[in-house]
């Protein structure tokens, strides 16, 4: 993988601009928290994984400009803000919550604001370290599920793009691929913020791993002809009885999957897990600008007054999954007490 998603820099948070993909590669700099926060926001970084750790960078970027009296204060306020900025994905509360986990005592017990200032930083560093090492470990324990000669059907992006690096889905797929065994991937172009064609497309061809860009719509007739071998996906969260929150269409892709015999696994680190939700009827639904809907490339596709409808996210019950693929290995059904069982080791 020869990019970098997101870093942490003397003056601030870098990004690769996920929005100016595939045609530009471009870096922003992020100075300050609520930079950071608009960022996620706008979807110049996406991605569960991915925006909790750029959250993360931009704690230590707003703490770095405080001022030494106000860190307690601050703290408190740029991770309540920054917590808002997307509801789905459980990595941005997950990565905060360690943040304030770990800087709050330091606060509490009178540690030198450069201290504090250094111990997010670090934590931030760490974070990223982390995922990179658990995307390789996922890409491992999945890469045996994807037989010789296999044809992938992925949707969304699931890759270094949406990770620190290496990724989910797609590090299920590349670790495969360095094995030889990925004869072809199917990359669905993932309407209306078209990850698909501008992401995961972009990361495949970088990587020399043969990819195959097709609509949304096709992946039924596609199954129906006994193209597809098995779908791979990831999720931005997971709930207690293994109910999965993903881009929308997923659903679609997992109902699709069932009626033609295919397996539909689900790639994501056990951080993506909540507990805390019972079930999928629980997980929020990113509502996003019917906007996004109703242009392309800046251009409206539909006349003037229509309406648009634009959830973000949608829910694949678990008696659709099967199996989730984490860094400590699988899990099969049931999903829900497999889950709670590794988390519990």
């Amino acid at each position: 993988m020869s990019f970098s998603t997101v870093r942490l820099v003397e003056q601030g948070v870098e990004l690769l601009d996920q929005r100016l993909l595939p045609h530009e590669e471009r870096y922003i700099l992020l100075k300050t928290g609520e930079e950071v926060a608009r960022a996620i926001e706008e979807m110049a970084v996406r991605g569960a994984p991915a925006i909790g750790i750029t959250a993360a960078m931009g704690v230590a970027a707003e703490l770095s400009r405080s001022p030494d009296a106000q860190l307690a204060e601050v703290l408190t306020l740029i991770c309540v803000r920054l917590k808002r900025t997307r509801p789905t994905a459980v990595n941005l509360s997950w990565a905060l919550d360690r943040v304030e986990a770990e800087l709050r005592p330091l606060l509490d017990t009178g540690a030198k604001p450069d201290e504090v200032r250094n111990a997010a930083r670090a934590l931030a560093q760490r974070l990223h370290a982390e995922d990179v090492a658990t995307c390789h470990a996922i890409g491992d324990a999945g890469a045996p599920l994807i037989s010789e000669g296999s044809r992938v059907l992925t949707h969304c992006n699931a890759g270094g793009l949406a990770t620190a690096g290496y990724g989910t889905a797609l590090g299920v797929i590349r670790s495969a691929a360095r094995e030889g065994r990925v004869r072809a991937v199917l990359a669905s172009e993932t309407r209306p913020f078209l990850q698909g064609s501008r992401l995961t497309a972009w990361e495949l061809t970088h990587d020399k791993i043969p990819v195959t860009l097709i609509t949304d719509s096709m992946a039924g007739a596609l199954m129906q002809r006994g193209e597809v071998d098995l779908v791979v996906v990831g999720a931005d969260r997971i709930a207690a009885n293994g109910d999965v929150a993903n881009k929308i269409g997923t659903y679609a892709l997992a109902v699709l999957a069932r009626a033609h015999g295919i397996p539909f696994y689900v790639a994501a680190p056990l951080s993506t897990v909540d507990l805390a939700t019972a079930s999928g009827d629980q997980i929020p639904i990113e509502q996003r600008s019917p906007e996004e809907v109703l242009h392309f490339a800046g251009r409206p596709i539909a006349p003037e007054g229509v309406a648009a409808v634009h959830p973000a996210f949608d829910v694949t019950p678990a008696e659709l999954v099967s199996a989730v693929i984490t860094e400590r290995g699988l899990v099969w059904p049931p999903i829900g007490p497999g889950l709670a069982r590794l988390l519990d080791r």
